[in-house]
């Protein structure tokens, strides 16, 4: 099952973009969307029925100048998107994902989501979240850590919440798309290296972040955050040049029709270039894997209100488009 957006007018920034789509009962295949939703079977175009939107990733530089001649081209081809199922944009190797990266977010958090066996007031703990901000902005490194590939959904897909999470939250995300294998790239390099830009929700169970028999040894990713389906992504992988500041996008998630999440990308402590950066460092990037850039305030830990069954997300980012999913709870096995 699967909840979509109504149609907008301006689907995404620029003359067109990236999806995974498929017809009813189809394989699914790489398209170029226009922004009259307008569709064109790109296995079609490059004459190459293999093709995937992540191979062609893997040969960006001599992609994209065949895809804008494309976008160009109204031929007889194209094909309304309305009847096409919207799945995630690109299948990646590697998921990066970047916490504590919202200056407002990461005070909220460290305020409503203490650590076992913390039992300071709040004025002490806002403090001194606001100290290690300032402390993080100056010259300290981002946190990136690593996300599963299989945890990622489509944009209009139903989230299944498992049954062990007791505090399922929403965490509505810039993500950047690798388009060039990045390692030890320099702060300046990194945005040659990004062919483009997509909307991820990195839902996290917030009951499993920290391990409550051994809370020394940190946080568990793995518990709270790679559930299947745990990552909505899309609808589309809009091209960098065609968005002209990502550290400039507004953010938005409704729960439900009420507004959640309203913050721009100027919030970010370290800006894509540096997450990206800071990534390339220790790990090789390769053409299609994700780099998630964090989560701005107003998570449901910030309101009291955390995900169940029936809710309905919508995430927006300048430019991207719109991703609609329903929380649907696990059935008891």
């Amino acid at each position: 099952m699967s909840v979509i957006p109504e149609p907008s007018s301006a689907l995404f920034a620029g003359p067109f973009a990236l999806g995974t789509l498929s017809a009813p009962d189809g394989p699914a295949f790489p398209a170029l969307v226009t922004p009259d939703a307008q569709v064109l079977d790109l296995r079609v175009a490059f004459g190459d029925e293999r093709l995937t939107t992540r191979s062609l990733l893997e040969t960006w530089d001599s992609a994209l100048p065949r895809l804008r001649a494309l976008a160009g081209d109204s031929g007889p081809d194209r094909k309304p998107l309305t009847g096409f199922r919207v799945h995630a944009p690109v299948t990646p190797r590697q998921v990066f994902q970047s916490g504590a990266n919202y200056r407002q977010h990461v005070i909220d958090l460290h305020v409503a989501h203490r650590a076992p066996g913390d039992d300071r007031p709040e004025e002490e703990r806002r403090a001194e979240a606001a100290a290690i901000m300032d402390r993080r902005a100056s010259g300290d490194l981002p946190y990136v850590f690593i996300g599963l590939p299989s945890a990622i959904t489509g944009p209009h897909d139903d989230v299944v919440l498992p049954v062990w999470a007791e505090k399922p939250d929403w965490e509505l995300e810039l993500a950047a798309v690798i388009g060039r294998p990045a390692h030890r790239v320099s702060v300046d390099e990194a945005p040659a290296y990004i062919a483009g830009y997509t909307i991820a929700n990195d839902l996290t169970d917030r009951a499993t972040v920290f391990r409550r028999a051994m809370p020394q040894i940190g946080t568990d990713w793995l518990r709270s955050k790679n559930a299947p389906g745990f990552t909505p992504l899309g609808p589309w992988i809009v091209p960098a040049e065609s968005i002209s500041d990502p550290g400039d996008l507004r953010l938005t998630l409704k729960l439900n029709g009420e507004t959640m999440q309203d913050e721009t990308t100027k919030d970010m402590i370290f800006n894509v270039a540096r997450v990206v950066a800071h990534a390339s460092e220790t790990a090789r990037l390769l053409p299609g894997d994700l780099v998630l850039t964090g989560s701005p305030a107003g998570n449901g830990m910030h309101w009291g209100r955390l995900l169940r069954d029936g809710d309905v997300m919508d995430g927006t980012i300048t430019g991207l488009g719109a991703q609609r999913t329903r929380c649907v709870t696990e059935t008891a096995q």
